[in-house]
């Protein structure tokens, strides 16, 4: 069986001496790497790779925060890579998840590799799925961290606080990012569960509204409640549901 393997790392050097490691295993396709944890989400979306080896630190979106956006149902077998991250290791030693320590050489890749392949033919998904549980647990990253909105051929990967607010349209909701809008379906009920740890307060029936982006409540000229968000947008809000924020707010939940 040929196994597509995708590679993830920040640094163009790792991205060359890696696939020179792979390059004389058998039954490997080498996809175009990735050097970024968004690029990696958008690569795992369009090509399914059976192998990933994936970098833990890298800026803007972590290989923990690829694991979580993704979920752990659809990841495919991850050989993580670090530098000097002693508490991922040890999640990685509890986890049973493989892991390369830079640097590394061409013994300890084929080792890992190995690794894999017996992982793969031996099919044990729901193991491996418990495994990136456990780990999403170990290291504190949260499945709802990020959200992904798919767009033609994209992926587009948006972190909770990059999200102005959210309202419903029809079957789908609706995302504000600065300028932007971006379509998903589901509801803003799933929505607000979903975000509640992120920040994300109703203020309509049909909205949602990230409270760090939040600068007023005030009332438009028939003094029906609109928020201000602190670019300077107005959205109209509900006497009800901003009662409940501010009875929130005050009990200091």
């Amino acid at each position: 069986m040929t196994l597509s393997v995708l590679i993830v790392d920040d640094e163009p050097l790792a991205r060359q001496r890696l696939p020179r490691m792979l390059r004389g295993e058998p039954g490997l396709r080498l996809l175009p790497p990735c050097s970024d944890g968004r690029a990696a989400v958008g690569a795992i979306h369009e090509h399914h790779p059976d192998l990933l080896f994936l970098d833990v630190q890298m800026p803007g979106m972590s290989g923990f925060e690829v694991l979580a956006a993704m979920g752990p149902k659809n990841m495919p077998v991850v050989i993580f890579v670090t530098a000097h991250d002693r508490f991922a290791l040890q999640a990685f030693e509890a986890e049973a998840v493989d892991y390369l320590l830079k640097p590394f050489g061409a013994e300890r890749v084929q080792k890992a590799l190995a690794r894999a392949r017996d992982f793969l033919a031996g099919g044990a998904r729901r193991e491996l799925e418990q495994q990136y549980a456990g780990l999403l647990r170990a290291t504190g990253a949260r499945e709802d961290a990020c959200v992904l909105v798919k767009k033609r051929e994209r992926v587009i990967v948006l972190r909770p606080d990059e999200i102005d607010f959210i309202e419903a349209y029809g079957d789908y909701v609706r995302l504000r990012v600065g300028q932007d809008s971006h379509l998903l379906r589901g509801t803003l009920g799933e929505m607000e569960r979903r975000l509640k740890g992120a920040g994300f307060v109703r203020i309509h029936r049909s909205r949602l509204v990230n409270w760090q982006r939040v600068r007023e409540f005030t009332s438009d000229r028939e003094h029906d409640p609109v928020v201000v968000l602190r670019g300077g947008l107005r959205l109209d809000a509900s006497p009800a549901y901003l009662r409940q924020l501010q009875q929130r707010l005050e009990a200091g939940e």
